[in-house]
């Protein structure tokens, strides 16, 4: 259930999403090297740690706080999520969950490596289907998950099912577009990012459409809360703020998405923003990725918290 680099209708890397996900419908992804993938995925789930590790250390903060003994992540990825939540909350075992097994792999491999082998471990399912094998926590958390799963409002109820009084259910769903270069960038039409977006949300709603049982819903989450029995406990929204110029990695994870984007949308960009996007991407242009000294990484990620009585 590894999705995309989307986080609703933007883009996630800290649990290793890219198009892929498995949340009531499959994308084949028996061609991916995961070899290559997995350490990308690894690596920008890390750049993007900060935001999350504030929004976990937040929760645990909360008067409301539930006492964590298991959590789930649902849609683990290369497990940096789940790591960073074990070491969050001390006393608790984190069950890893995803349909990718040389993800779940990379989160055993990661847990151990950080010392949390005997806190971490992984399930493979593919949701919402085998939503029975997840089994009861005090912590569920669905990072931009939710919105890959058709009838959202049913799987919502059924994490609520699965909560143990006082249980909380974390969503990261909805933020602010990334931001990566300034509005007008030296060559072609001004507002590059902005287009990207554009079809991004197009894409992101045929998606949805496409979805086993999608059903349209408004993105009302304390709505949605209340509606499957739990209790609002409030939304907050975590910022990412890489100033330019962009450190090695961060500039590789940038190139990256630029890349994945060129790909991705050729068939809806314009010929001048194609060509504009091959010259962002050639390592010899001197206006191009490689070598902009204006290349920044600004993004929110917004978390809503939802809980048992």
């Amino acid at each position: 259930m590894t999705k995309h680099a989307d986080h609703g209708p933007h883009h996630d890397s800290a649990h290793g999403r890219h198009d892929r996900i498995g949340h009531g419908h499959r994308h084949d992804t028996t061609d991916l090297d995961w070899d290559v993938m997995g350490p990308l995925l690894e690596q920008n789930g890390e750049l993007s740690s900060p935001q999350y590790t504030a929004a976990a250390h937040w929760i645990a903060g909360l008067p409301t706080a539930p006492q964590v003994r298991r959590v789930l992540d649902i849609g683990s990825g290369p497990g940096v999520i789940s790591c960073l939540l074990a070491e969050e909350f001390p006393e608790a075992e984190v069950v890893a969950v995803d349909n990718t097994p040389a993800l779940l792999e990379r989160t055993r491999a990661r847990a151990e490596r950080l010392g949390l082998g005997d806190r971490v471990r992984t399930l493979y399912a593919e949701l919402p289907d085998e939503l029975a094998k997840l089994g009861e926590a005090d912590l569920i958390w669905a990072g931009n998950a939710l919105h890959h799963m058709g009838d959202q409002r049913a799987v919502l109820a059924g994490f609520a099912g699965m909560l143990r009084p006082g249980g909380t259910i974390v969503l990261v769903e909805g933020g602010l577009p990334t931001r990566q270069l300034p509005r007008d960038i030296g060559i072609g039409r001004p507002g590059l990012e902005a287009r990207l977006d554009a079809i991004h949300v197009e894409w992101f709603e045929e998606m949805r459409a496409a979805l086993p049982d999608a059903k349209q819903e408004v993105e009302d989450w304390s709505a949605l809360f209340t509606a499957v029995g739990l209790a609002p406990q409030g939304t907050r929204s975590f910022l990412l703020d890489l100033p330019a110029p962009l450190s090695d990695r961060a500039r590789d994870y940038v190139i990256a998405e630029f890349a994945r984007r060129r790909e991705a949308f050729a068939e809806e960009l314009t010929a001048d923003d194609l060509a504009t996007l091959d010259r962002l991407l050639d390592p010899e242009d001197p206006a191009g990725l490689h070598r902009r000294p204006d290349l920044f990484l600004l993004s929110a990620r917004t978390v809503h918290l939802g809980r048992r009585a």
